[in-house]
């Protein structure tokens, strides 16, 4: 579910965002896949944000073979961050304000276990760094040096993020300097991605370079968990996209999973959630989208 936001008398238009999904070893639009959500128990079904059919693939893969949906979340999050086309996850993502490519991202697993990484530098998966530091330390969070530290001692590489086509972009916006946070299909910051396997763990991960040109240190709502990612085994999992501020002040994916605790189903979660962005005072015009799976495997988009 996506909303385009418009502050006309606090009305707003809603947009479909786009999103890819498999389940039933099925590959398909989103209206058949409605009807099957209906019909079937949906074990496995894995989905994302946005035209990452790559990534669902690579997750599938995985889960086709009775996977475990950590798993396939994490390496269908990494085909975008290595993807030097994708100019807002990982490798290829469009710059900070200062020339510098900074990435955000968090992992969860079905035993409510998590971990996350902020204003990463220099690190191609910082979705697998998410999880080493839900895996292997006693905390949440990450962030900046620290965060660089941790990948390097676990056997990362560092790499230059900054392709030329992002570098070119970077200086083309030198000579305005506007920074405009306006989401669309071709310039979207986010790639949420939520699985459930046979066996009906759920997982979900959520990578991005964050908007292009922001300011030097600024963190969305992507690696925080409740805003860009939540998952509870016993209800179902969420997942965002778009305008991270506006996540943030909403605890976005946290509603969307606490109303399907109280009996909502996915779809109508997330039409709340959009319907609760109405209240935020900021830009003008900003969009935000969601994606939300329960425990039956039926969806939102």
């Amino acid at each position: 579910m996506k909303l385009n936001l418009n502050k006309v008398k606090r009305r707003n238009f809603v947009k479909q965002s786009g999103l890819i999904a498999i389940t039933a070893g099925i590959v398909t639009d989103l209206r058949k896949l409605e009807i099957l959500a209906k019909s079937h128990s949906n074990k496995p079904i894995v989905i994302a944000t946005w035209n990452n059919h790559k990534a669902v693939m690579q997750a599938w893969e995985i889960l086709s073979k009775d996977g475990y949906a950590l798993d396939a979340v994490e390496a269908g999050a990494r085909i975008p961050e290595q993807d030097p086309e994708d100019t807002s996850v990982g490798y290829g993502g469009f710059p900070d304000r200062e020339g510098r490519v900074t990435l955000d991202a968090c992992i969860m697993d079905s035993e409510g276990n998590a971990g996350s990484v902020l204003f990463l530098q220099g690190i191609m998966h910082p979705v697998s760094v998410a999880r080493l530091v839900m895996e292997k330390t006693p905390h949440v969070y990450l962030s900046g040096e620290g965060a660089k530290i941790f990948a390097l001692e676990n056997g990362f590489k560092e790499e230059k993020l900054l392709t030329d086509k992002a570098k070119q972009a970077y200086e083309q916006w030198k000579e305005k300097q506007q920074y405009i946070p306006k989401i669309s299909p071709e310039h979207h910051d986010t790639i949420g991605i939520l699985a459930m396997d046979s066996k009906g763990r759920l997982s979900g991960a959520c990578t991005t370079s964050g908007m292009a040109f922001k300011m030097h240190g600024r963190v969305g709502d992507s690696p925080i968990i409740g805003s860009g990612l939540y998952v509870d085994n016993q209800i179902g999992a969420a997942s965002a996209t778009g305008l991270g501020e506006a996540v943030i002040k909403k605890v976005g994916s946290f509603s969307i999973v606490e109303m399907m605790r109280n009996g909502t189903s996915p779809e109508k979660a997330c039409k709340k959630a959009i319907a609760r962005l109405t209240e935020i005072k900021g830009p003008k015009d900003f969009q935000v989208g969601y994606i939300a799976i329960d425990k039956s495997g039926a969806f939102c988009e």
